[in-house]
């Protein structure tokens, strides 16, 4: 695994979506082997942001540098993963057929074991992903994007619509990918998730409020309550 200083270097990002100024000159950067949660309110940029860094979004201006090279470029398609909203999946297919569909994509089938036993998936396998519920059908994408074993997985609100028992095994899961040296970035719109991260991206109306750790932004706001200080965080940059 290369060792590249960071794993995602933003400068003067910028992305107009019709009359709307989705992203907003954002400069920031993602450290390798750690979690680091883009957080803000719904509709704040956070998945225009990072269809910019995986190299889908259009109009994007600013440089945007995804493991030592510029974001999108045809050598990263097997170094990222990406994991959108909705699951990515095949609903028709089993769940060992669709991370096996993906694995044959990228000539990567001796990991599908692997990909299986990461997301807890080895009782599910024979199972049509469309009976399954929401959080697995989450942990299948999850699946389909790790059997490539990316250096960097990107996850767009992983835990919504979730209960609390499986968003908690889902961010012990992403720890345990952190530790062996796989960069996550993370959104979310629920603040006391970022008691998970080891770092914050705060975005609020296209623009980048802070970046910090959960610790940084207590001692900035002088509040314990994560959700409270982004709220204190937000009022005195409007002040």
């Amino acid at each position: 695994m290369v060792n590249y200083p960071v794993a995602v270097r933003c400068e003067n990002v910028t992305v107009q979506r019709g009359k709307v100024l989705a992203v907003d000159d954002i400069t920031m950067s993602v450290p390798r082997g750690s979690i680091t949660g883009l957080l803000g309110p719904s509709g704040c940029g956070k998945t225009t942001l990072m269809r910019a860094i995986v190299g889908t979004q259009q109009r994007v201006k600013g440089r945007i540098d995804v493991l030592g090279r510029p974001a999108g470029a045809r050598t990263l398609s097997r170094e990222v993963g990406y994991v959108t909203q909705s699951a990515s999946i095949y609903t028709d297919l089993t769940v060992e057929e669709n991370i096996r569909y993906f694995a044959q994509i990228f000539d990567a089938e001796e990991q599908i074991a692997e990909a299986i036993e990461s997301v807890d998936l080895g009782d599910r396998l024979q199972h049509l992903a469309g009976d399954l519920s929401g959080g697995e059908r989450n942990r299948v994408s999850i699946a389909c994007a790790l059997v490539t074993r990316p250096q960097l997985l990107i996850l767009d609100e992983p835990t919504v619509g979730l209960d609390p028992v499986l968003r908690a095994d889902l961010w012990a899961r992403f720890a345990r990918l952190a530790e062996s040296g796989v960069t996550l970035l993370i959104s979310s719109h629920v603040m006391d998730e970022a008691e998970h991260c080891d770092g914050l991206i705060l975005m609020r109306g296209g623009r980048l409020v802070a970046e910090l750790t959960p610790d940084e932004l207590r001692a900035q706001t002088g509040e314990e309550n994560l959700e409270h200080a982004f709220l204190s965080l937000i009022q005195g940059s409007a002040a």
